[in-house]
């Protein structure tokens, strides 16, 4: 097997609580990963220190460098770790570290890889870009909601769909590593992660969406287990990927990982009581998007939630990767 199979150079796009969590699954089978993230985020702790220090929210960053660490178990507890009174109740140490090391950095790409450095992380995270950005998200009853942390409570509650999303200023300029990374890559990955508020930040970045569609790489996208209230109520696999290619006026990739396990009838209740349910695959839909669908036992639940089990996700997904790259979809 070539170098290129055996231990392929992986570009994962998205940030939240899905990107971190399949990079906890991807570092044990390949060193050869880029993180690329968002940086829009503008709640929580995180957004206190936007506004605070007027620097790019950490959180999202963060995660990434904490799933890719190498470290002992009381430094990951450590930055982990979130005050629970004071002016600083709620806050992260993590946070708080990666601030420190942008105050002594000139750009937050190299406060970063700083930290990157001092956690020895298998591979490498990007932010996405070093501007200054903002969230919009623009509703098909031509309403918006501006910040990241408001476009969720302002969908709730109300059967209006997210038409666009775009940044504010509109397509600030990519990290050039970020793009270098796409172009070099044997296999990009979007997602998992939130729709509108994880992966697209990303690809209405000047650049991103561009070097993903014409990168000779296999590309692939990894479906969210579950909609999501605020963003993707009722939303099939090809409303997924439809909102996916019109919001980045790309055909970003050709294939769609699904989880195929059944969800426990607890946990879809639970889920049915918040607005959400398991995201249903539209196959004939699907394919007319010119994507092909491969279906893997990748979720798994515990601590009440319903999430992408890291490992069986990552082996998912290189298997997928040797057995289909060679391979059309359709035609």
């Amino acid at each position: 097997m070539n170098e290129r199979f055996s231990s392929p150079r992986i570009a994962v796009i998205g940030g939240g609580t899905g990107l971190s969590t399949m990079l906890r699954g991807l570092k044990k089978l390949s060193r050869n990963i880029t993180a690329i993230v968002t940086v829009a985020d503008d709640g929580g702790g995180s957004g206190m220190l936007r506004q605070d220090l007027g620097m790019p929210p950490p959180g999202d960053v963060r995660n990434c460098i904490q799933a890719l660490a190498n470290t002992e178990p009381i430094m990951e507890k450590l930055l982990a770790y979130r005050f629970t009174e004071g002016s600083l109740k709620g806050q992260s140490f993590g946070n708080l570290f990666l601030a420190a090391l942008n105050g002594m950095s000139d750009t937050f790409d190299e406060a970063v890889r700083r930290m990157s450095d001092v956690l020895a992380i298998t591979g490498r995270v990007l932010p996405v870009t070093n501007e200054n950005v903002y969230l919009a998200a623009e509703f098909s009853d031509g309403s918006e909601a501006v910040g990241e942390s408001h476009i969720a409570e302002f969908k709730k509650g109300t059967d209006k769909r997210i038409e666009r999303v775009r940044l504010i200023p509109e397509r600030p300029r990519a990290l050039p590593e970020a793009i270098r990374a796409i172009e070099e890559a044997d296999m990009i990955v979007l997602g998992p992660g939130s729709l509108y508020t994880s992966i697209m930040p990303n690809l209405v970045t000047d650049g991103v969406a561009e070097a993903v569609a014409r990168a000779d790489a296999f590309k692939i996208y990894v479906l969210n287990v579950m909609t999501q209230d605020g963003e993707t109520e009722g939303y099939t696999a090809s409303d997924h990927i439809s909102a996916l290619f019109s919001n980045s006026g790309e055909h970003l990739f050709d294939w769609c990982l699904a989880n195929c396990l059944a969800i426990p009838a607890d946990f879809v209740r639970r889920y049915a009581s918040e607005g959400a349910e398991p995201v249903k695959i539209d196959d004939e839909a699907v394919k007319k998007l010119g994507v092909g669908i491969v279906r893997a036992p990748v979720a798994g639940w515990r601590s009440g939630y319903v999430r992408h089990d890291p490992d069986v996700l990552s082996r998912e997904l290189l298997r997928v990767y040797r057995e289909k790259s060679h391979t059309r979809v359709y035609g």
